[in-house]
């Protein structure tokens, strides 16, 4: 997950223009190597509804979308076959999905980490700091009723400025939601 040094995923709007200005293109950030790590996305409708304005879709992994407010109409005709939604709180979708083979889930979305890291059921974080300041917009961090404690894996530093930490959860188990 990336987040601007004022700890936000994206903009008010969910606009991610911050992102996109960082000078990056020669930097190997470890994105293609985390992604075979995962079996598939889970993500909320403000990430999906901006992912899905994008020129290409960026994922080659199965997407789920967790939204109560979309329908299958919502989904364009040629995402149809790579993401579907469910309504379903995080226990039972990971329930559902781990009967269906699924190991480890990268989650994406302010509101969706949060539900899952109030649920337990985040094993570790890859953040990625970017070198700006947008002021205001999604936190990725949100209000939380108990502390989590987190166990420093590694911190990367690249040319561009960009800082990639990994936690691991304590407690949490080896396999599961990133």
């Amino acid at each position: 997950m990336a987040m601007s040094l004022d700890g936000f995923i994206a903009r008010p709007d969910h606009a991610l223009d911050w992102l996109m200005k960082q000078d990056t293109v020669d930097e190997d950030h470890g994105y293609d190597a985390f992604m075979a790590s995962v079996d598939g996305l889970v993500m909320g409708r403000g990430s999906f509804e901006t992912v899905r304005g994008f020129d290409a879709w960026p994922y080659q992994k199965p997407v789920i979308v967790m939204s109560r407010s979309l329908s299958e109409v919502d989904i364009p005709q040629a995402l149809q076959s790579k993401v579907r939604l469910s309504r379903q709180d995080p226990d039972a979708l990971m329930q559902a999905l781990s009967e269906a083979g699924w190991r480890r889930v990268y989650v994406d979305g302010g509101q969706v980490v949060q539900s899952f890291l109030r649920a337990g059921l985040i094993a570790d974080l890859t953040i990625t700091t970017v070198p700006i300041l947008i002021g205001d917009g999604i936190r990725l961090f949100g209000t939380l009723d108990r502390d989590i404690d987190l166990n420093h894996l590694e911190t990367q530093t690249f040319p561009s400025g960009l800082v990639t930490s990994r936690y691991k959860v304590a407690d949490a188990a080896e396999d599961g939601v990133s």
